[in-house]
């Protein structure tokens, strides 16, 4: 499982460094792609066959499923930590998730998030003002 928040830079080949603790869940290869909110949703290949056996599922004659779908795949990319725990995130992510110089990695349950720095504050604020109705309005999932 993926929990913590971590603050790292970017340099200017658009390498980040994973932090230990999430690097060994994510593997030596996995998948990172557009995710919601304007951040990278990043998934161990396992976890990764999991969603694209779902997606797959989707009723091709509905028009949000294929946006969707086309959305989540054409962004998506295998990925790989070279020997100073790095990843190259692609340039089409990077513009993605406005990812300049620093930038906050999530772990999220069953995935990871990067998230540019400014972007994340952003949401975070937002969110957090907004902690108490969101808890409650997920009563009904049993949490």
């Amino acid at each position: 499982m993926f929990m913590g928040e971590y603050h790292h830079n970017i340099d200017n080949k658009g390498r980040v460094i994973v932090p230990a603790k999430l690097r060994e869940h994510l593997g030596e290869l996995f998948i990172i792609t557009r995710g919601l909110d304007q951040c990278l949703f990043g998934y161990p290949l396992a976890e990764w066959e999991v969603i694209e056996d779902k997606l797959k599922a989707l009723p091709l004659t509905k028009k949000d499923a294929r946006a969707f779908t086309r959305f989540f795949f054409s962004g998506a990319t295998e990925s790989e930590i070279d020997k100073q725990g790095r990843i190259n995130i692609p340039a089409p992510l990077l513009q993605y998730a406005k990812l300049e110089k620093e930038c906050v990695i999530l772990g999220v349950s069953n995935r990871i998030e990067i998230w540019s720095k400014a972007i994340w504050e952003d949401y975070f604020a937002e969110s957090e003002e907004s902690f108490a109705e969101i808890a409650e309005n997920m009563i009904g999932f049993d949490i």
